[in-house]
């Protein structure tokens, strides 16, 4: 899902609030563009937060010699 779907439901709902001044019986449709531009910016934080809480796992590994290596591993999707 990703950005893409906020920052389209942002711009739709923006174009549809501020400059469309056509109407539809019974559709208020600068009501509808606020409510698609609010899902669009509820969506792009909820992308970003999401992204930001990403999981860490660290593995410890002792050697015969009594070395140590740490390793992490990201087990994130990619974020889009």
């Amino acid at each position: 899902m990703g950005y893409g779907l906020g920052v389209f439901l942002l711009a739709i709902g923006l174009i549809l609030a501020l400059a469309v001044t056509d109407s539809i019986s019974g559709v208020d449709l600068t009501m509808v563009g606020w409510i698609l531009a609010a899902a669009g910016l509820l969506c792009i934080v909820l992308v970003a937060a999401t992204t930001a809480s990403r999981r860490r796992a660290t593995t410890v590994t002792t050697h015969a010699d009594g070395t140590r290596t740490v390793s992490e591993r990201n087990d994130a999707p990619p974020a889009y």
